[in-house]
């Protein structure tokens, strides 16, 4: 489903399912999701209740989808309504990328003792805040700052995907690939054995006409293909869980729910 993910600091980097790990998304507005989403942090939870030795706790801040009516990150209507509130937590806003994630990255750590961050950011940073190069020195400052929270902490980062404007528009494309290069040359720069950073592969089959429901936000098929991104990832660099199995060509997940997304 996914490429090999970019891997370095494998040695002694394992994550034994004795060890209960805490798991932080961090995202825009591809993983904070909006009104009636399942999202692929959902899809990533599933992914994990399918292996009974895992111990794992979702953390973050953060339970809401936003409401695009409200304008604001205030809607609790998940697509399945039986997710738990304790595995909806996350760091993630409609809106908000490097720029915004890396000034408060330090207190989330902190106040949530996360272990692992899952972090998918830059597509509106290239979009509307800052170029490649300052965005990839946001990104570095994020990692810089999560480590003085916790110096162990390890990343899993995903590079931008870029949405339907990069079609029609070459120099925010150009943006995008190159910010890309930079992202791998960060996480090759810093990472360290004793704080991992992965760079999880691009999903190769991701489709944005088919997987997104509007050219950029995922709808089921892309939330199987992005969570699949991080459980890959982190099953071929740490062994932890196994490949991902979700139903992402018919938006069925591992629970066999049916992922259309309500209009």
């Amino acid at each position: 489903m996914t490429q090999v993910s970019i891997v370095t600091s494998q040695a002694g980097a394992v994550i034994g399912h004795d060890d209960a790990m805490r798991f932080l998304p961090v995202g825009d507005s591809m993983t904070i999701g909006a009104t009636g989403d399942f999202t692929w942090r959902y899809r990533l939870w599933q992914h994990f209740e399918t292996f009974p030795g895992l111990r794992y706790e979702i953390v973050g801040p953060r339970t809401t989808l936003y409401d695009i009516g409200a304008n604001a990150p205030v809607s609790h209507a998940y697509a399945d309504p039986s997710f738990p509130p304790a595995a909806r937590r996350h760091l993630a806003g409609w809106g908000e990328g490097w720029l915004h994630m890396a000034p408060v990255i330090a207190d989330a750590v902190r106040g949530t003792e996360a272990d692992v961050l899952l972090v998918s950011l830059g597509l509106i940073d290239l979009g509307f805040y800052t170029d490649a190069e300052q965005t990839a020195a946001n990104a570095r400052a994020f990692v810089t700052a999560a480590r003085t929270a916790n110096p162990h902490i390890r990343m899993v980062l995903l590079p931008v995907i870029p949405n339907i404007r990069a079609e029609t528009d070459a120099p925010f494309a150009a943006s995008c690939a190159h910010f890309n290069e930079l992202l791998a040359k960060a996480v090759a720069d810093l990472d360290e054995p004793s704080s991992p950073l992965l760079l999880a592969s691009h999903p190769t089959a991701y489709d944005i006409h088919t997987d997104t429901y509007d050219g950029t936000h995922p709808g089921p098929t892309g939330e199987h293909l992005l969570a699949a991104a991080f459980a890959d990832a982190m099953h071929q660099a740490w062994g932890l869980g196994g490949p991902y199995a979700g139903g992402s060509g018919s938006g069925a997940g591992p629970a066999g729910l049916i992922g259309a997304r309500p209009s």
